[in-house]
């Protein structure tokens, strides 16, 4: 495929982006692109297109946006399962067009015979293997979602995914990960008969066979999530994880919550921002991010590179504050939560921000060392009553712990490692914060920030990303491109990103060819700028992956959904 560069210069008026982005795509209109489309009743945003349609078909066979996600997320986990599945977990945000608003909490929890200091400072042991795995919440999350909302019988949301997982072709993207994961898939015996039945890993194209899954997930499309968490497809589940030297019990599995909350919401710009709590560091991160920009006035003070520095900054802040976060059943975060959602605390972290230079970490306050997590899927749906579902699921890093249950074909997650861990630290370098350590049944820090922005109680956009601890940054990034800039939701979408994690202190830039012939990259002189300004850069050959549906509330009430060209994903609708 053509290489079809994309740089980014940042405009002060929004149209002249909008121009550059289209020309560099060498596309004669946004229309032209396969990853966007527009629908007068109902859209899915899915970073795989099957997925998409699976979604799409649900709304178009009466289903409502939280049907559509199930059908989606069980979809995604088959075909894309490097990023999630039901050995993983999720956060979904509902918005019911009647403005009710809720969280449905499927994030894994740590096992009972779990301890803070059960790896003996060996982050290998958390960072992959059978003690990294931590209990799947995914498919209790999608049931007791479809239990308060759906429409359609929760077997015809199921089926769809077992039949994929009898047999589904690698996508290039898969096989991309697939690759940067090789040794870790060929050294494991599950995970190898799956993904390199023939002793080398799947091409792109190729079909993949799990024949366990798809009996696993035809079981749970028969009897429900019981049969995950307290029949035999558990009981084969927990006994492979114990052969594997895992700490997975039946008990785990009958004891683990769905954890329903209330999502954080806030008045920003205008609009109503809803999205994630804790767990999740992201939701207060976005919030506390918009507020400290809504300080210079929009959109003047985000133009040009002046506003990729002031976001930079303010990213950095976050990450300062973002590890005082953790579980909220565990730790008490009420006031860490309502610092980061006020404008008054963000006006005065705007006052240490100077826009003709940058600082070291110490200069943003943050008392704890940051921790990274790892990859993610994320899709948005709106229906055709303007539900709006936004939803991130994960298992962690590239194909989670590297173990696939033999006997249930689930691919099982290493969420443990997005705990922290007691460790000797070295001098100078920031202790591991106790908010997050590891306590049985308890639900690891996460940067998943599902969002449903709206106007006047009018839903106007679902949108998230996935790709771990630079989830908030591309999230707020769209959201900026769209809503600040005024930039059409594709291109919205495609415009370069920049990341900032404090520690290291470096900015980092997207510089890369996906997997679709797309280059991404931010444009020299903005790098330049930055530069002058003291940040340290480097370039990124990778990121984020964001999916946003817009409700075209001022035009005819349609619905544009984008899925990121980054992984060759595209929407569906009807």
């Amino acid at each position: 495929m053509a290489d079809r560069r994309l740089e980014w210069a940042p405009a002060t008026a929004a149209p002249l982006l909008f121009l550059l982005l289209v020309a560099a795509a060498a596309s004669p209109a946004p229309a032209g692109r396969r990853e966007v489309g527009t629908s007068p009743h109902g859209a899915v945003a899915a970073d795989d297109g099957r997925c998409s349609r699976a979604g799409r078909d649900a709304l178009r066979d009466g289903g409502g946006a939280v049907d559509a996600a199930v059908a989606a997320a069980l979809c995604l986990g088959v075909v894309s399962p490097a990023s999630s599945g039901v050995g993983g977990g999720a956060f979904m945000l509902v918005r019911l067009a009647d403005g009710t608003a809720v969280v449905y909490d499927s994030r894994e929890t740590a096992p009972l015979a779990a301890s803070k200091d059960m790896y003996g400072g060996n982050a290998t042991l958390k960072a992959r293997g059978a003690l990294s795995i931590a209990v799947p919440g995914e498919i209790a999350g999608l049931y007791e979602a479809w239990r308060r909302h759906g429409k359609l019988p929760w077997r015809r949301l199921v089926l769809p995914a077992a039949r994929l997982a009898a047999a589904f072709r690698v996508s290039p993207y898969l096989r991309m990960q697939m690759e940067a994961t090789r040794d870790g898939i060929l050294a494991n015996g599950g995970v190898r008969a799956v993904y390199a039945p023939g002793g080398d890993i799947l091409r792109a194209g190729e079909v993949c066979r799990n024949a366990q899954l798809a009996k696993t997930l035809r079981a749970v499309a028969e009897r429900g999530p019981e049969v995950f968490y307290g029949g035999a497809v558990g009981e084969r589940l927990v006994a492979d994880v114990r052969e594997a030297g895992g700490i997975l019990t039946a008990e785990d599995l009958r004891r683990y919550k769905v954890k329903v909350r209330r999502p954080l919401a806030e008045n920003v710009m205008g609009l109503q921002v809803v999205t994630m709590p804790p767990p999740s560091a992201g939701g207060a991160g976005m919030l506390l991010v918009l507020n400290i920009l809504a300080q210079y006035g929009l959109p003047a003070g985000f133009a040009g590179s002046l506003g990729i520095h002031r976001l930079i900054e303010s990213l950095k802040h976050y990450m300062a504050v973002k590890m005082n976060l953790g579980d909220p059943d565990f730790v008490n975060v009420s006031e860490v939560v309502s610092d980061m959602m006020s404008p008054k605390f963000a006006a005065e972290l705007k006052k240490t921000i100077y826009d003709n230079m940058t600082f070291d970490p110490k200069h943003y306050g943050g008392r704890w060392n940051i921790l990274q997590d790892h990859g993610t899927s994320h899709l948005s749906v709106v229906d055709s009553e303007r539900s709006a579902v936004s939803m991130t699921s994960t298992v962690n890093a590239y194909f989670g712990s590297l173990i696939v249950s033999p006997s249930t074909g689930v691919l099982l997650n290493n969420e443990m490692d997005d705990f922290s861990m007691p460790t000797n630290t070295t001098p100078g370098s920031p202790p591991p914060t106790p908010a997050n350590f590891v306590s049985p049944l308890k639900r690891p820090l996460s940067s998943m920030t599902p969002t449903i922005v709206l106007k006047d109680g009018k839903l106007k956009a679902a949108v998230g990303a996935s790709g771990g601890a630079k989830i908030p940054a591309a999230t707020i990034e769209v959201f900026l491109n769209h809503f600040v800039n005024n930039m059409d939701p594709l291109a919205s979408v495609m415009a370069p990103r920049v990341y900032h994690q404090l520690i290291p202190n470096v900015v980092q830039y997207e510089n890369w060819t996906t997997v679709t012939g797309d280059h991404f990259e931010v444009d020299a002189a903005t790098r330049a700028d930055l530069q002058r300004r003291g940040h340290a850069l480097t370039p990124l050959a990778g990121g984020t992956i964001s999916q946003l549906v817009v409700h075209n509330v001022e035009r005819r009430g349609d619905l544009t959904a984008v899925s990121d060209p980054r992984k060759g994903g595209v929407p569906a609708g009807y």
